[in-house]
């Protein structure tokens, strides 16, 4: 179907939604996606021992500074991340996020004292807003309402695939070459080859998403008839935080899911090395979670194209509560090990379907400024559990640290279970591409 209305690309190129229409695009975001996830990868292992051994920082608090400004600049990144690709259009801020990157691994070679590491993550947490949350809105730009779950599956696969085995390989080069420089080389190739691709093979997608808009279907239940494609940024912001029950309950949802993974990322090393691990099996563990999360959102995705989105949700934080709960008493490699699976699990279940909710809530008019204000709270948690983590692990120690936030994942998948609704109905489930979209 030609209409006189759909949009075109600035050649004249034909738009269409779906997968298989835009595969090569589609395909070549998630290889972009890939090496966003290996720069913050390689921080994953190394860093937290860095502070330690060679700036001497003793207090947890103070040792989770770095994740602390990086969850902050982070969050408040993809709020404007959001806009402005709404604004702007989605390829110019990945690009720019890209050109942040480059002098982070630099940086944390050469720093000379902590405060350089503070401003390489304050750094990183700016260009991961920008780039991760970019390639989120034009994979969702590119599918179509059919497969949401299977588009940010795939996204959040490659990107956290990537974060376990680069935090793996660093774990390594670590053990082998020393805390510094080598496993910060993998960060100076990441950031070239996502700067060439970005900028040379990346096509703008925002017309897509006016395709979309065009042809937007209200839901036959009258639930989102509120939700209109004219809000005011100050509106979407009220609508995904706290008043339309699908989009808050996924936003305290993803910022409880990053506060345990701001606790797992910064005590974790910690926590394995006091038990007298060695730094490459603290690697392995480093990178079980990332792997099962990342390789399990392959399969969680799709299945909340099929089944829906809030009982994956809330068995998902549930999942995440129970293992952490795990790690908390146990002092072992092996159900450390255990419960870095099902810790990885539970995330999987979480990650790729709480983005998919709120792209089936948000009309596509402001769906990118709604994804920016849920991965502003959603990446908050970094912030947060860095600061609550290390409060608690001052006063009374790592494990009670991990109580105190496997308590919080439980309190939260109980909020999804009472106030989300299924934003994902059985018609829309089975229905497929709309032939006209490609």
């Amino acid at each position: 179907m030609n209409s006189p209305t759909r949009p075109t690309t600035p050649s004249g190129e034909r738009i269409g939604l779906g997968l298989r229409r835009n595969a090569a695009q589609f395909t070549l975001l998630v290889v972009v996606n890939a090496l966003v996830g290996g720069m913050l990868g390689q921080e994953r292992t190394v860093l937290p021992l860095l502070a330690e051994e060679e700036f001497g920082i003793r207090a947890y608090t103070a040792g989770l500074s770095f994740i602390l400004v990086f969850g902050l600049s982070k969050a408040i990144t993809n709020y404007f991340a959001g806009t402005f690709s709404d604004r702007y259009g989605r390829k110019p801020v990945l690009v720019a996020g890209w050109l942040v990157a480059v002098p982070v691994p630099l940086l944390l070679i050469w720093a000379p004292s902590w405060g350089w590491v503070i401003f390489a993550n304050v750094l990183l947490g700016i260009s991961q807003g920008l780039t991760w949350s970019t390639t989120v809105v034009m994979k969702i730009d590119l599918v179509g309402p059919a497969r949401r779950g299977l588009a940010m599956g795939l996204n959040e696969a490659a990107g956290y695939a990537a974060v376990a085995a680069t935090a793996l390989a660093t774990g390594y080069l670590a053990e082998s070459y020393g805390l510094r420089p080598a496993p910060f080389l993998l960060g100076i190739a990441f950031a070239a080859l996502g700067l060439g691709l970005s900028t040379l093979a990346v096509k703008e997608t925002r017309e897509h998403a006016r395709l979309e808009a065009v042809g937007h279907v209200a839901r036959a239940d009258g639930r989102h008839d509120h939700l209109h494609d004219k809000l005011t940024d100050r509106q979407v912001f009220v609508q995904t935080s706290f008043k339309e029950p699908a989009l808050s309950s996924a936003s305290q949802a993803g910022l409880t899911n990053n506060l345990n993974d701001g606790l797992a990322w910064g005590l974790f090393p910690i926590l394995f090395a006091a038990a007298g691990l060695s730094v490459g099996r603290i690697g392995v563990l480093a990178a079980l979670y990332p792997a099962v999360w990342g390789v399990g959102q392959l399969v969680t995705g799709a299945l909340s194209d099929r089944w829906g989105r809030k009982w994956m949700i809330v068995a998902g934080m549930w999942l995440q509560a129970l293992a952490l709960a795990v790690i908390a008493v146990s002092d072992a490699f092996l159900p450390w090990a255990i419960a870095a699976v099902a810790l990885g699990a539970g995330t999987a279940l979480v990650y790729p379907t709480l983005l998919a909710s709120i792209g089936d809530v948000a009309h596509p008019a402001w769906r990118a400024r709604s994804v920016g204000v849920y991965r502003l709270w959603r990446d908050g948690g970094f912030a947060a559990g860095a600061l609550l983590a290390g409060i608690v692990a001052d006063a009374f120690g790592v494990h009670a640290a991990v109580w105190v936030v496997a308590t919080l994942t439980a309190l939260s998948g109980l909020i999804v279970a009472v106030r989300m609704y299924e934003t994902h109905p059985r018609p829309a489930r089975v229905a497929q591409e709309d032939p006209a979209h490609g």
